[in-house]
Formats: structure tokens, sequence, C-alpha cells
């Protein structure tokens, strides 16, 4: 039997969640080894050579004039500055715990659309925003000194990936997504490359660490596309939901590769930040489908203007607080 357009770009997006999460179980896996900046600069020579090649494959090269654009250079600043925050909490924390925090991105980035692009956002989205959060803060149980150095160093980094993110939707049309990559995993690798002295100088690798950071370069690049090809094949509305799988594999290999013992704060506090997620994933694919409903009403055919039976006083009802 065929799949659906849906179903691929879920399975795709499902490898996609798949690959990151390995990506970053095997950067985890050398940091009691190597500092952040080695890591970065290692890992970020393969990724650029993988990149370039596939860039280069699909025309997607641009002139260095063409990248070095204000958008651009702030993406890349939020990217480096999003990697050196997270790699240097993954020593700090456990695997499984990142993963959860890190699930709570989609609400950061919705707040932010309405904070900073001033998108529409209604009280009920507010409210799982909220919700939320208090799912992130039941993770973290700051105890009597406050918040752990890893738990915070998560956070920071779930901001300004957040600010990444929305960056990316204020993106030059002219720019392919890989020629954005490209530069963005150049950039990582020089960052690192001056890191490798302040946090503490180089250290000798053996085969290992550098297997794994070879599968971590491979795993980003499999990821990046996997997420285009998703994005590209099923409806978003569909489809971003099954983001929250790579909750499933941080739990998976945080139990069995790094022996962590995952508590009931932590599980309660992700249900509660996923369950939000897919709440704002449902009301910004209600508001959407209202907008095309209204947008199709105003448009004039050869005969009529009719509203569409579609468009109900409850679909109006439901954008409004949305």
């Amino acid at each position: 039997m065929a799949l659906t357009d849906n179903t691929r770009g879920a399975l795709f997006m499902a490898l996609a969640m798949a690959s990151f999460t390995a990506n970053d179980a095997l950067t985890k896996s050398v940091t009691p080894y190597i500092n952040t900046g080695q890591i970065m600069f290692v890992r970020g020579v393969m990724t650029v050579v993988l990149i370039y090649i596939a860039a280069r494959h699909f025309g997607a090269l641009r002139p260095l004039k063409t990248l070095l654009r204000p958008i651009i250079i702030l993406r890349c600043l939020c990217e480096v500055t999003a990697a050196v925050l997270y790699l240097t909490a993954l020593g700090l924390i456990e695997f499984s715990n990142a993963s959860a925090i890190l699930q709570s991105l989609p609400l950061v980035v919705t707040l932010g659309a309405a904070l900073f692009l001033r998108e529409p956002v209604g009280w009920r989205r507010w409210v799982a925003i909220i919700v939320g959060f208090i799912g992130v803060l039941v993770i973290i149980r700051p105890g009597p000194e406050g918040f752990t150095p890893g738990a915070l160093l998560v956070v920071a980094s779930l901001a300004v990936t957040a600010a990444r993110d929305l960056l990316t939707r204020k993106m030059y049309a002219d720019v392919p997504s890989l020629a954005i990559t490209v530069i963005t995993a150049f950039v990582n690798m020089a960052v690192g490359g001056l890191l490798i002295v302040p946090f503490g100088g180089w250290q000798p690798m053996n085969f290992t660490i550098v297997s794994h950071l070879a599968g971590s370069a491979i795993l980003v690049l499999v990821g990046y596309q996997a997420i285009i090809l998703s994005m590209r094949t099923g409806e978003i509305s569909f489809v971003a939901p099954f983001r929250y799988t790579g909750l499933l594999w941080g739990f998976m290999i945080g139990v069995f590769f790094f022996n962590e013992k995952i508590d009931s704060y932590t599980i309660i506090g992700a249900m509660i930040v996923i369950g939000s997620g897919l709440y704002t994933f449902y009301r910004e694919s209600l508001r959407k489908r209202s907008q095309m409903a209204k947008r199709a009403a105003a448009t004039p055919t050869a005969a009529t203007t009719v509203r569409p039976a579609s468009v109900t006083k409850a679909t109006v009802t439901e954008e409004a607080g949305e």
C-alpha cells in the first residue's frame, strides 16, 4: 500500500528527530575527553566538507557577498552561541533531562513571534505557553541553591535557538537553505577553533572519539535533509507534532547508553510540555484554516461570491480566541 504524503512527511520528521538526538548523544559521549571548542572545530570540519559537497551538487552555493547580510550574520551568531551553550550543558546535565527541556522550543518560538514579530497569539495559546513553561520548571526542579548550571545553560541555548528560528522566518528569498547551512557550519567550525585554547587546549583523540564526531557530522546532514523533505512532503500541521518523537529517542538513549534513571518529575514535566506544544500546534492549524477560508470567501467567482460552507460561525469564533 502506497504511503500518503502526510505519512511520508511524518516519517521524515521522525527520522530528522532521531538523527538530531543521536547526534547529541554522540557529542555528549566525547565531552569527558575533549572541550567544547575542540568538539565544534573537529565536527565542524567534517560537517563543512559534507554540506559543501551537497550544496555544490544541488547548485545551492552563492557568492560570499550574498551571504554576508545582516539576518544571515545574526543567525550564524545565534547558532554558534546556542552550540557553545548546549555542548557545555551536555557535559553537566543528564541527556534525558536536556532532551526533555528542548521539547519546549516550539513554545518559546511562539512566544518570540508574538513579542518580536507581532504575530497574533490568542489567550488560549498564551495559557498553553505558560503551562508549558511550568512543565519545564517541573523538569528542572530548582532546589534550595536554585537552578543547576547545566539546566540554566540548556534554557539559555533554548532561548538563543528560538531567536535563530525567528530570524530564519525573515530569511532572504534568494538564499537557498543549503547555502545558509554551509556558512553556518563554517562559522561554527571557525569559532570552535578559536575557543580550543580558552576552553583548556587541544586534547589527543583516539579512534573512538574521531568516529563519534564523524558520525555526529553525518547525522547532522541527514537530519537537515530529512526535515526539509518532511516540510516539503506533508502538511505542516500534520507533520510538526512528530518532532516530539525526539523525546522518545532522548529517553531511550539516556537509559540504555548513559545508564540514566528517568524520574517521575522528568516524565510529568515532559508530558506537560508536549501537551502544551501539541495544543499550540492545533490552535495554529485552526487559525490558518480559518484565514484560508476567509480568503476563499472574499475571492469573487464568475457567478457569485457565496461564502463557502466550510466557513462557519464556529470557525470564526475559534479564530477570535486562538
